[in-house]
């Protein structure tokens, strides 16, 4: 009898815990009108068909986006979608359309629908904002979870300053960002160019949300999409765990010095507000400094941070540098990933087929969209942040901007050496093949800001 008795109990506080998790889950679509969604910005047609949204494709309208009336803060999303093939669409979170902005533009993250041949799918793009936040190119094994011509489950987890997501049960996107906290939920129907796109489809259904007790329906396993994170100066417990560590405080010059100096230089940089910057002396008539580097030396190494270029400025980011005390000071010499505006800089279309540009190994290696296959660097323009990084193991190197390899090249190899045989450096013995150097900032003149300095070494 007791063993009765506490079996029914058990069966009761299981059924209990159930119905709890269950009463989380709120239906944000009826599955018969679009009572609690409003279409903002373009005219694309939306219909209620099996209670399924259904979206479709027309010429001549700018994206646009079926939004909650209601905003969210933290929550859980899933969602069932399909697409046809030819049409990009994607999902809106926490997002936002202000008349003071933009005249209304939707814009914020924007969680990717991508049935195309780059499978993107499960990536976070910055939608009226900064661009890709989360390109799948740092996620290889999430770039195969979207199935084209069927229908794909996303779970979607806005948590604080962080969102997960996954397709068919496959950790896609693992970001960290705080520019926004709250916004509305939107369903997309992008814009298309081509006759042969009208009436493409993207559908919609079992469309529910969480947003409260998410203890209780966030998954596990979203750290195994690889993260990526925009905390500015600032390390994420998973960036500890695995060695990062900050190579600028964000408040001090510990660490770094004048190039070929013993001290950080007095005049022709400053820092203000998180923010390392390189002032525009061409233009403010203020005494140039030069460069400045670590105190330490690295060799193999992984480096990131964020630059925001004024228009028409040139910068860089060199490493491998050997510092030489007989030289100005202020001055270094090593591998450089070029930092540009590329639209205004004359220097763009100096050197070798563009090899001046941003994310080139300046003058020596072009900069591509390796990641996509094309020319397009999805670079943000002055006035707005860009990340940068640049990987370094036993001689084979990588430049990365905004999460798209731009440049990838051995500096122990024969083809490098040739390169460097047709180059301004030519005349420098051993360039860049120091076993280690410090890491560089360059005073080119023109206002330059960097933040969020970090590096961990392998």
């Amino acid at each position: 009898m007791k063993k009765n008795i506490i079996s029914i109990l058990t069966t009761i506080l299981l059924l209990c815990c159930f119905s709890f998790t269950q009463a989380q889950w709120k239906d944000l679509f009826n599955g018969t009108d679009f009572k609690g969604w409003t279409k903002k910005n373009g005219n694309a047609e939306y219909k209620v068909v099996n209670k399924t949204i259904v979206g479709l494709s027309q010429l001549n309208t700018p994206n646009s986006f079926l939004c909650t009336d209601e905003t969210y803060g933290d929550f859980v999303l899933e969602l069932e979608v399909k697409v046809d093939i030819g049409l990009n669409s994607g999902i809106q979170i926490r997002s936002i359309s202000d008349p003071t902005i933009q005249a209304g533009k939707v814009h914020g993250y924007q969680v990717e629908i991508d049935p195309g041949d780059r499978a993107w799918s499960g990536g976070i793009f910055d939608e009226g904002r900064n661009g890709w936040l989360y390109p799948l190119s740092v996620n290889q094994k999430g770039r195969k979870a979207f199935r084209n011509g069927q229908w794909n489950k996303y779970h979607i987890e806005a948590i604080g300053n962080s969102i997960k997501t996954w397709i068919n049960g496959v950790p896609c996107a693992n970001l960290l960002d705080t520019q926004t906290a709250r916004g509305f939920i939107a369903l997309q129907v992008h814009q298309i160019k081509r006759e042969e796109q009208v009436g493409f489809s993207v559908q919609w259904k079992n469309i529910r949300i969480a947003s409260e007790n998410l203890q209780d329906v966030v998954w596990k396993g979203g750290e195994e999409a690889p993260e990526v994170s925009y905390l500015v100066n600032k390390l994420s417990e998973n960036e500890i765990r695995k060695g990062w560590r900050l190579l600028w405080d964000g408040k001090t010059t510990e660490g770094w010095r004048l190039a070929n100096y013993d001290k950080f230089p007095t005049v022709g940089w400053a820092i203000q507000d998180g923010v390392l910057k390189v002032l525009g002396t061409k233009k403010d008539t203020l005494v140039k400094s030069g460069d400045i580097i670590t105190d330490k030396e690295f060799s193999n190494f992984e480096l990131e941070m964020d630059f925001k270029l004024t228009t028409g400025a040139n910068s860089g980011i060199k490493y491998f540098v050997v510092e030489d005390r007989k030289k100005k000071a202020g001055t270094g010499l090593g591998p450089e990933f070029q930092i540009l505006d590329d639209k205004v800089h004359p220097d763009a279309k100096a050197g070798v087929n563009g090899n001046r540009t941003t994310g080139s190994l300046y003058d020596l290696i072009t900069a591509e969209n390796l990641s996509e296959g094309n020319l397009d660097k999805r670079m943000n323009q002055p006035g707005k942040w860009n990340k940068l990084r640049i990987v370094s193991k036993d001689g084979h190197i990588e430049h990365w901007l905004n999460n798209l390899k731009m440049v990838e090249y051995d500096r122990h190899s024969q083809i490098f050496r040739n390169l460097i045989a047709k180059s301004k450096y030519s005349t420098y013995q051993n360039f860049a093949q120091a076993i280690s150097g410090h890491i560089l900032l360059q005073d080119h003149g023109d206002e330059v800001h960097f933040r969020s300095i970090k590096i961990r070494e392998f």
